[in-house]
């Protein structure tokens, strides 16, 4: 499977100049780890963010999200949004911040 790479350097800019930032390719798309920690990721024009359990039932309600499921059983703490719904930035922001100060949450790997 193929990823939006204009979907990816779009999620690039929005992390910035972070030193800890890293790329992966994994899911048959890209994923972005912060301290080696899965975060955001591309696959198709879909975006998988990790919410962490607090937050997944406040992400869930979100235009185009809906639980991230790749084997049939759905990953708790991550979502998958719909390429749809990221056209504008600020609704790629809030996936990517909201990922991200989750991820800050935890300790480097």
């Amino acid at each position: 499977m193929t990823y939006d790479e204009g979907l990816a350097q779009r999620i690039r800019e929005q992390l910035g100049e972070r030193p800890d930032v890293t790329e992966k390719r994994m899911f048959g798309g890209l994923s972005f780890l912060l301290g080696g920690n899965m975060t955001v990721g591309v696959v198709g024009d879909e975006v998988i963010a990790r919410v962490g359990t607090d937050r997944a039932e406040q992400a869930l309600a979100r235009p185009g999200a809906r639980p991230m499921d790749f084997t049939g059983r759905p990953m708790r703490g991550w979502v998958t949004v719909s390429g749809p719904t990221l056209v504008e930035d600020s609704a790629l922001r809030y996936w990517v911040t909201t990922a991200t100060a989750f991820v800050d949450t935890l300790p480097p790997k």
